[in-house]
């Protein structure tokens, strides 16, 4: 059927992009394996630390010609990759359907999002400006301009395989540095085909390489005195006690997106059938594997009525979720990742019925459309009766999983979110101009939603996150991103 057609018809053995040619590795393989239909498509390598100092080594030559290369120069190329990536646009999205699992829908909406950071990253001649002032006495004027580093390393994740690399590699090259790209050997087709048009765009030889790998290649990347900074996304044990740390012990320039645990508060004034799409789409979409997935519904109030009506709604709606290949246009959620990662959500299902949760909807007996192994997948699920000292309700599930908890109180529902360690996302559903404000005003997480499921910035702004969920101090896109890559240098000049 032509809409379940696959962009790869056979398995691909992947090689590394270093110094603008495909290297084959040395490394072991390793498969990977479209977790929808449980067969191999590529076998990915797990370099080694030879090999990925070999790009380093690349990256460096490269950088004093790049460095040189005029911001506009710069730009052009991406404007060219902007414009292979829109005539690729569906062929990308269906490797990262594949690949991660995700439907097809949902990697459009990746697609686009990872686009625009590409867009957004041909405004460099602007962005990249700095500012001055003369006569800051009499006859000497000052001013700032902003020079890129040199070499940073990109350690990506499983759950956004074409758009999370995109935060960082385009504002790298951009502002005239150089990349080393680590994607996660789970995923890792959709950055070879992105590194395919990178060269096809005009990116000279060593200024864009990608080493495959595991913990070998990240630990090189962090130890390599090369290596000027890292951009990192993944889980905060990893991001907190390993990545941030080992930058601080070199000296290296650091952004560390990690884990989160999203709380969406539930006023009894919310608009019902508005509310209940948007967590639909917040806590089920991408199977829930995201940062920025709603996980603890806090609902507000004593109306029992409202609250019956609140919950058999969400059931309802959640029940009729089609769960399957994500190629099929029918399916609005396909599996997760892999036979692992079921396994961990699985077991998180289970400690949330012993701890005394009630399990209002079990993902574990779901119903694929279609004659796909049930190996990797999971139906939408909700416990009801939750307690926030609960393990459900405070650590990452990273899956298809709601929690309700009810409170008497905003200021309630407000504690319990501060009584979680992470603060990447929270949201807020109500017509109250008032509770939004105070939601907005008084919620330490990085991303607000007010009537909104998934609060992703754009593009042109920060993706921001607090506590536990972001290591650093400086976030991915937009101007801050730029400042990241850059370092501030400051003239003060007289001529006599």
């Amino acid at each position: 059927m032509a809409i379940l057609e696959e962009p790869i018809k056979e398995v691909k053995v992947l090689k590394n992009y270093i110094d603008g040619e495909w290297v084959k590795s040395q490394g072991e393989l390793k498969d990977v394996v479209n977790p929808a239909t449980g067969k191999t498509i590529a076998k990915v390598p797990i370099s080694t630390k030879e090999e990925l100092n070999e790009a380093i080594e690349a990256a460096k030559e490269a950088y004093p010609f790049w460095r040189r290369t005029t911001p506009l120069a710069r730009a052009r190329c991406l404007f060219r990759l902007k414009e292979l990536m829109e005539e690729n646009f569906e062929e990308l999205s269906r490797i990262q359907t594949i690949e991660h699992g995700k439907t097809i829908d949902e990697s459009r909406g990746e697609t686009r999002r990872g686009i625009e950071n590409v867009e957004v990253a041909t405004g460099i001649p602007s962005l990249m400006m700095g500012s001055n002032l003369e006569d800051i006495a009499t006859g000497i004027d000052e001013y700032l301009i902003r020079q890129p580093i040199g070499v940073f390393g990109l350690i990506c994740p499983f759950n956004f395989p074409f758009m999370v690399p995109l935060w960082f590699a385009p504002y790298a090259v951009a502002t005239g540095n150089c990349i080393v790209m680590k994607p996660s050997s789970e995923v890792p087709l959709t950055q070879s085909k992105v590194v395919e048009l990178a060269e096809e765009a005009g990116i000279p030889p060593g200024v864009w390489n990608v080493v495959n790998g595991g913990r070998t290649v990240v630990s090189g990347l962090l130890d390599n005195p090369d290596i000027k900074g890292i951009c990192f996304v993944g889980s905060t044990p990893t991001g907190k006690n390993v990545v941030y740390k080992r930058c601080g012990e070199t000296g290296k320039k650091v952004i560390a997106g990690c884990g989160a645990k999203n709380c969406l508060v539930i006023l009894p004034d919310a608009v019902l059938d508005k509310t209940i799409a948007g967590l639909m789409t917040s806590i089920y979409g991408n199977a829930g594997q995201r940062c920025l997935a709603g996980a603890n519904i806090i609902i507000v109030g004593e109306d029992e009525a409202f609250y019956k009506k609140f919950r058999d709604a969400f059931v309802e709606k959640a029940s009729k979720i089609r769960v399957g290949y994500g190629l099929d246009e029918s399916v609005q959620m396909g599996p997760v990742r892999d036979k692992t990662k079921k396994e961990r959500i699985v077991s998180y299902i289970e400690k949330g019925i012993k701890e005394g949760a009630k399990l209002t909807l079990d993902g574990r007996k779901v119903n694929v459309i279609g004659d796909y192994p049930d190996t990797c997948f999971l139906g939408p699920t909700l416990f009801e009766e939750v307690s926030p000292d609960m393990t459900i309700a405070q650590e990452e599930i990273f899956g298809p999983v709601a929690t309700f908890m009810r409170v008497k109180t905003f200021n309630k529902a407000i504690d319990i979110i501060h009584n979680i360690p992470f603060g990447n996302s929270a949201g807020i559903f109500t017509q109250s101009g008032k509770w939004a404000r105070e939601f907005q005003y008084k919620t330490e997480c990085g991303n607000i939603g007010i009537n909104v499921g998934v609060a992703a910035p754009m593009a042109f702004l920060p993706f921001s996150g607090m506590k536990d969920s972001f290591f650093g101090n400086l976030h991915p896109q937009g101007q801050e991103v730029i400042r990241f890559f850059t370092e501030s240098k400051v003239v003060i000049q007289r001529w006599l």
